[in-house]
């Protein structure tokens, strides 16, 4: 009986078995992954993690300690150079394995093992999940949430609603409310306040394509918005030419 004994030989002598597990872990180091059966993949892992957490204490001792496992003085470099740069900041589980379709012949059950922090896929799309946990009182404590969510999109309606609309004025388009927006001018009183010399030189910062337009009118047009007196509004509109009074 074997009980209690947890290391797999891999139907190889104790000599034969180091041996291909010190080739296997060099291949990894050189192409940070390979294609084997599921029970050397397993039997790998708990090979080579040791040897990669080894390498960040990069000293001469942990190089002729590794050296002795590997055989192999490239992958040693590789190993202490590249590989341990990468694995800096994990804690451990340097490898994953995925099982692949069972082997044509004797039906073996094959897997690929990999480096994780060179896998190019799973870095840019996995992300770390917070852990769901179920507890008494998640219901109240979603209906005490629920209300932040309507009060901040109330927040942000009226937000929206606080900038007036100053395409009314005559001369600005909605290109150069926006302009004036992004520079903080959103309502009529700051355009009624904001000097025209001020205008020009925001116009001026977003291009030549707005040097036509001519705010001097612009501030005595926005003040009577803000007073509500849109009837002189229209009428003084009714006078100008794009912004700009015309001479009779």
């Amino acid at each position: 009986m074997r009980h209690g004994k947890k290391v797999n030989h891999l139907g190889r002598t104790d000599s034969h078995r180091k041996a291909m597990l010190a080739n296997m872990a060099t291949s990894l180091i050189k192409h940070k992954r390979i294609t084997t059966t599921l029970a050397k993949a397993k039997a790998l892992r708990k090979y080579v993690e040791p040897l990669i957490t080894k390498s960040k204490n990069d000293t001469t001792h942990s190089r002729r300690t590794v050296f002795a496992y590997l055989k192999d003085k490239e992958a040693v470099s590789i190993l202490f150079r590249e590989v341990s740069e990468k694995v800096a900041s994990r804690p451990g589980g340097y490898t994953r394995i995925i099982k692949l379709e069972n082997r044509l012949g004797d039906n073996a059950e094959v897997a690929f093992i990999e480096l994780v922090d060179y896998n190019e896929v799973y870095g840019k799309t996995a992300k770390t999940e917070k852990k769901a946990t179920r507890r008494r009182g998640g219901s109240k404590k979603k209906a005490a949430e629920a209300p932040t969510e309507v009060e901040a999109k109330a927040t942000e309606a009226k937000a929206e609603s606080a900038a007036d609309d100053l395409t009314i004025v005559e001369g600005i388009g909605p290109k150069i409310a926006e302009l004036l927006v992004t520079a903080g001018i959103n309502s009529y009183a700051e355009l009624a306040k904001t000097e025209a010399e001020k205008v020009k030189e925001i116009l001026a910062a977003a291009g030549s394509n707005f040097n036509t337009a001519d705010p001097s009118t612009w501030a005595e047009q926005a003040q009577l918005a803000a007073d509500g007196k849109f009837d002189e509004l229209e009428k003084l509109k009714a006078e100008l030419d794009g912004g700009k009074k015309v001479d009779e």
